[in-house]
């Protein structure tokens, strides 16, 4: 019950075993005792201890209760402190997953073709949902595709996503921060090119 830190849903939910731990907190599997289903809490401490860490939670919550697509990860419950004043730390409940893709390729040596067609079928799926709905990921990575055991994949982790909005300039000036070097997207690098491009076109004309 500690987990819960006395939150009103407490009740509902029967812990099992800590999945994960990260800098955000802890993510605990547990069981939905009013409808009996596996999911995944992740617990987030003080959340308002970092202006950008609150805002980067927001952006992920509201993504992924707008994004409802089989191949992304699903919000089922998010649980509400007893009071404002007491509102230091969340809790979202997720649909569980067994792992993730980046354990499935080092655990297997033995992945066929017909695997990896599989994979990469549901993953750009999910991706044209998303860039259709003009929201990037911005930090696709293993770690962030979740995995089960018959193969299923779904997106997750939307808290450096950014939403293309169409009344928007074309330059849009977004970080071109991804804490995963070595998967930086595309998009970013792009960023990062029309600002050095911008930034000489007004040098000039000065």
């Amino acid at each position: 019950m500690d987990f819960f830190s006395e939150y009103g849903d407490a009740n509902r939910y029967k812990i099992q075993e800590v999945i994960g731990k990260g800098s955000y907190g802890v993510v605990c599997s547990a069981i939905d005792q009013h409808t009996g289903d596996k999911v995944a809490i992740k617990k987030i401490h003080n959340i308002f201890e970092h202006l950008s860490d609150a805002a980067r939670i927001l952006r992920e919550i509201k993504l992924l209760r707008l994004l409802r697509h089989p191949d992304i990860v699903e919000i089922k419950h998010i649980m509400l402190p007893p009071s404002r004043r007491d509102f230091k730390d969340i809790y979202v409940v997720f649909e569980l997953m067994d792992t993730d893709l980046h354990q499935v390729i080092k655990a297997n040596d033995d992945l066929t073709k017909e695997h990896y067609q599989f994979f990469l079928y549901q993953m750009l799926r999910a991706l044209k949902y998303i860039h259709t709905a003009n929201v990037y990921h911005r930090d696709l990575k293993p770690k962030n595709i979740l995995a089960n055991a018959n193969c299923k994949l779904k997106i997750c982790d939307f808290g450096l996503a950014r939403v293309a909005f169409n009344d928007a300039p074309t330059t849009v000036f977004w970080t071109d921060y991804v804490a995963t070097r070595w998967y930086r997207a595309p998009e970013l690098c792009g960023s990062f090119f029309s600002k050095v491009i911008n930034v000489q076109i007004l040098e000039q004309g000065t």
